[in-house]
């Protein structure tokens, strides 16, 4: 059974009593280096500062470990998995004669999207006879960038793709502190 244990807990470090090796380096809490000595030592040191003992450095020669609060550092390392969310590629339909309301409809929505850290793919679909004013809906979005410049910076200029016109916004990645 405690095969299966360690496969399952194989990205997890070893704490306190599971490191059984006769010499280790330890570092204290503030990063001070305490120097070698045994494990069983280590430990009672770690257990005296009501802290855990901790492998950080896996050297077969000489395995380092470290005195600190492990349930904290364990907590530290899930709120850093949650903040690393992947970037999104969300999608904005529209046409080039869109009402004026409807239009700032789209924008607020590409805002919201850019503003939560998602890139915006804003799209104008041509339907029939609607393909000779390219330029228009090339204008509108060139406006819909500049109406979105405070939050975005633009990826991809307007492209044509067939019978659509394409731009791709990303989040602003620097804002300026007034």
């Amino acid at each position: 059974m405690p095969v299966e244990q360690k496969t399952a807990n194989r990205n997890l470090p070893l704490i306190n009593e599971q490191i059984r090796f006769p010499q280790i380096r330890v570092i204290d809490t503030d990063g001070t280096q305490l120097g070698i000595m045994s494990s069983r030592d280590a430990l009672q040191i770690a257990q005296d500062k009501e802290m855990d003992l901790v492998l950080v450095g896996d050297n077969k020669e000489l395995p380092v470990c470290r005195v600190m609060d492990y349930d904290k550092w364990k907590y530290q390392q899930s709120k850093k998995i949650g903040k690393a969310r992947p970037t999104v590629l969300k999608e904005v339909k529209m046409s080039y004669n869109i009402a004026e309301h409807d239009y700032q409809v789209r924008v607020a929505q590409s805002e919201r999207f850019l503003k939560g850290g998602d890139k915006v793919k804003t799209t104008i679909l041509l339907k029939g006879r609607e393909i000779q004013h390219i330029d228009l809906a090339e204008v509108r979005l060139k406006q819909m960038s500049v109406d979105l410049q405070e939050v975005a910076d633009l990826e991809q200029p307007p492209k044509r793709e067939g019978n659509r016109m394409t731009m791709l916004l990303s989040p602003k990645t620097s804002k300026k502190k007034k």
